[in-house]
C-alpha cells in the first residue's frame, strides 16, 4: 500500500474564506417566528441573508465547531439544521410536539430538544440526524442547557415550576429542582458550577448550584424575565425582561443586578431572546414586537445598533464561523489522515482544528486572530 501526502489546492489566507466557505467571522442567528426564517447578522450589524426554515421557529443553538445551527420549529414539530458555511438548511428532523428550547453537547454528537406539548426531550444523533431517545421531563419544558462536560442536561419546565436534570449517559432524569414560577429559559455557566433560570411569573432568576442541585440564590430582576445568557468568562448574566422592556445585568460573583439597559427607548418592546458573542464583547437582544435585534456593547452596557430582522424574532444564538479549506485525496485512493501547515506566526491550539470529511481532510481556522497569515491543509492518502 503506497502512501502519499496531498496539500490543499488552495492555501487558506487569514482574510479570505477557503474554497468551501460562504463567509467567515462572527454572526448572530435570529429565529423569526412569524416570518418562518432565520436572519443572519454579521459583524457590521447587517442582515446578510434570511434562511427559510420550518413554521414558527423559536429556539436556536450552535454546534461546538460553529459549523451548524439547530433551529426548533414549533408548529411543524421539526428541527432545521443550517450549514453555516453556505447558510442553507441541510436537514429537517422530526421531533416532538411544539419543540422550543435546544442545546448541543460539547462534542457536537448530540442535540437535545425540549418538546413543550409532549412533556419530553428528544435526543438527536447529529451523525444520522435522527432521534435516538425520548426522555420524559416535567410539564411544558421550554429551556435547555448542557453542562460543559456534556454529562448533564438541564431543562426548565414552565408549568411544573422546576428544572429537570438529565444524566446523558443513561438518558434519565436524576434530579428535579424547584425554582420560581413559570421558568422558561436557562443558561449554564462556562465552568458548569451554576445554572441561571429565568422565572417569568416570579420576576426573578433562580441560581442553581450544580454540585448539590439546590437553589442557592434568587435574584430579583424586571417584570417578565424570559431570556438568559452568560458571558464566556462567566462574570455576568444578561436577562431580558419582556414586561418591563429592559435587560438586567447580573454580577455572578455577588448575584446582584449591577446594570440595566433601558429598552423603552433604545431597544424594541418585549425583549425576549438574548445571546452573547463568542468573544464576549457584544450582546444580542431580540424584540418580538418590533421585529428588531438590539446590539449591546458589553463593555459599556449601551445599545450601539438596532437591526431590523424578520417578524416576531425570539431565539438568538451567536457563532464564530471559521475559515475552511480542504485537501482532497485523488480518485482511487483512500484518506488515512491529514493535518495542516501554517506560516506567519504561531497559532493558539484553539484557533485551528482539522478533521476528516469523507475522502478529504478539512481544516477550520478562526479568522478572528491576527497572528498567522496562511494555513494549508494536507491529506495523507493510501492507494
Amino acid at each position: 500500500m503506497a502512501l502519499a501526502v496531498f496539500l490543499g489546492a488552495l492555501a487558506m489566507p487569514l482574510a479570505a474564506a477557503g474554497p468551501a466557505a460562504a463567509a467567515s467571522g462572527t454572526f448572530a442567528y435570529v429565529a423569526n417566528t412569524f416570518s418562518n426564517t432565520v436572519s443572519v447578522i454579521d459583524a457590521t450589524n447587517t442582515v446578510i441573508t434570511n434562511i427559510p426554515v420550518g413554521t414558527i421557529p423559536i429556539g436556536v443553538a450552535v454546534s461546538p465547531y460553529n459549523t451548524r445551527v439547530y433551529v426548533t420549529n414549533a408548529s411543524t414539530r421539526t428541527v432545521s439544521v443550517i450549514d453555516t458555511f453556505t447558510n442553507t438548511v441541510t436537514a429537517t428532523i422530526p421531533v416532538g410536539i411544539s419543540p422550543f428550547g435546544v442545546g448541543v453537547s460539547p462534542d457536537g454528537t448530540r442535540v437535545y430538544v425540549a418538546n413543550a406539548a409532549s412533556n419530553n426531550v428528544s435526543v438527536i444523533n447529529t451523525t444520522t440526524n435522527t432521534v435516538t431517545a425520548t426522555i420524559p421531563v416535567g410539564i411544558s419544558p421550554f429551556g435547555v442547557g448542557v453542562s460543559p462536560d456534556g454529562t448533564r442536561v438541564y431543562v426548565a419546565n414552565a408549568a411544573s415550576n422546576n428544572v429537570s436534570v438529565i444524566n446523558t449517559t443513561t438518558n434519565t432524569v436524576t434530579a428535579t429542582i424547584t425554582v420560581g414560577s413559570d421558568p422558561q429559559l436557562l443558561a449554564v455557566t462556562p465552568d458548569g458550577t451554576h445554572v441561571y433560570v429565568a422565572n417569568v411569573a416570579s420576576n426573578n432568576v433562580s441560581v442553581i448550584d450544580t454540585s448539590t442541585n439546590t437553589v442557592t440564590a434568587t435574584v430579583t430582576v424586571g417584570p417578565g424575565p424570559t431570556g438568559v445568557a452568560v458571558t464566556p468568562d462567566g462574570s455576568r448574566v444578561y436577562v431580558t425582561n419582556a414586561a418591563s422592556n429592559n435587560v438586567s445585568v447580573i454580577d455572578t460573583s455577588t448575584n446582584t443586578v449591577t446594570a440595566t439597559v433601558t429598552a423603552t427607548i433604545t431597544v424594541g418592546p418585549n425583549p425576549d431572546g438574548v445571546a452573547v458573542s463568542p468573544g464576549g464583547t457584544r450582546v444580542y437582544v431580540t424584540s418580538n414586537s418590533a421585529g428588531t435585534t438590539s446590539v449591546i456593547d458589553a463593555s459599556t452596557n449601551t445599545v450601539t445598533a438596532t437591526v431590523t430582522v424578520g417578524s416576531g424574532p425570539i431565539g438568538v444564538a451567536t457563532a464564530r464561523v471559521p475559515v475552511v479549506a480542504t485537501a482532497t485525496c485523488p480518485g482511487g485512493s483512500v484518506i488515512t489522515g491529514g493535518g495542516y501547515q501554517q506560516s506567519g506566526g504561531a497559532v493558539p491550539p484553539t484557533e485551528v482544528t482539522s478533521r476528516p470529511v469523507g475522502n478529504t481532510w478539512q481544516v477550520l481556522a478562526d479568522n478572528q486572530t491576527t497572528n498567522y497569515t496562511t494555513v494549508t491543509p494536507y491529506a495523507v492518502c493510501a492507494s
